[in-house]
């Protein structure tokens, strides 16, 4: 029915890759004040990226992470992933200095480098550039709604212009280009999730990942939540509004990612979203009876 990351892999590197999740210290200028000091509304303390590794040097962190999963990845290979908050929030030479290092472990094949659209300079994407010819650039761009209205519910803080901007320029650079999209934001429908779908498949990215909106203590979408502005999807629901979304991509999109989990000490809803195993059986369940 679609195409997944295990498959496109394994097409691409001739075997299993696993990706190592590092903290290479940055902030986000939706933090820091020059945009806002609140955080898009969803976003944890640790700026999504409650799963990585910190505290070390870009190589130490990749080497304490492999030797986490590598019984799990017999003769696999890895990418390195700076995932949490905004990873080209810096100047050029200092992400070459930090992206180099990256890359220079035989066991890793590639790096996905989580960002916004707007911290995406050209010298900076010049620089991306010539790093994918040593070894293959992936960026991962949070966009979440093509809805304006929603964007700005979320503080976002960029209008879609500028994501349509940076994908251009990134594909221009033949650097992959990976779409973030959050279902079941609130007041958005069935419709708006197919209608951000469509916006980025015409914008150009080549892959997909969609995320299911879970609330986390600590955030203003907490807040909201609590004060009962909006409700969480059920479980069914989340999975036929993303089969409507899987649908309409293009054979050869890659879908990164069919859902999303929060660290489960800091959820707190939807509480069905914590039983990661029973949720992702549920969803490839559903996709293949309704294929």
């Amino acid at each position: 029915m679609y195409k997944t990351l295990n498959q496109y892999y394994k097409e691409k590197f001739g075997c299993k890759v696993y990706k190592l999740s590092i903290d290479a210290g940055f902030t986000c200028p939706n933090r820091d004040g020059t945009l806002s000091d609140k955080g898009c509304i969803f976003c944890s303390e640790c700026g999504s990226g409650e799963f990585a590794e910190s505290g070390n040097s870009i190589t130490e962190q990749l080497e304490k992470a492999k030797k986490r999963v590598e019984n799990k990845i017999k003769d696999g290979k890895y990418i390195a992933y700076f995932q949490p908050f905004t990873n080209t929030y810096a100047a050029t030479d200092k992400l070459e200095k930090l992206f180099k290092e990256a890359i220079s472990p035989e066991y890793i094949v590639g790096i996905n480098i989580a960002t916004r659209p707007d911290c995406l300079p050209q010298d900076t994407v010049e620089m991306l550039k010539e790093l994918n010819k040593i070894k293959p650039v992936t960026i991962e761009l949070g966009f979440q709604t093509s809805n304006q209205k929603t964007a700005e519910y979320i503080r976002r803080g960029y209008e879609n212009n500028v994501y349509l901007d940076a994908v251009k320029r990134l594909k221009n650079a033949n650097i992959e280009v990976v779409t973030h999209i959050i279902i079941g934001l609130p007041q958005e429908t069935k419709q708006d999730a197919l209608n951000t779908t469509k916006f980025c498949i015409n914008a150009g990215t080549d892959g997909f990942k969609f995320h299911l909106l879970h609330v986390l203590k600590n955030t203003d979408l907490e807040k909201e939540y609590l004060n009962g502005k909006f409700r969480c999807l059920k479980l069914n629901e989340y999975a036929e509004i993303l089969k409507a979304c899987i649908q309409i991509l293009p054979q050869d999109a890659v879908v990164h990612r069919i859902t999303g989990d929060g660290d489960k000490k800091s959820l707190i809803a939807p509480l069905w979203s914590a039983d990661k195993k029973k949720v992702l059986n549920y969803i490839h369940n559903f996709l293949a009876i309704n294929n």
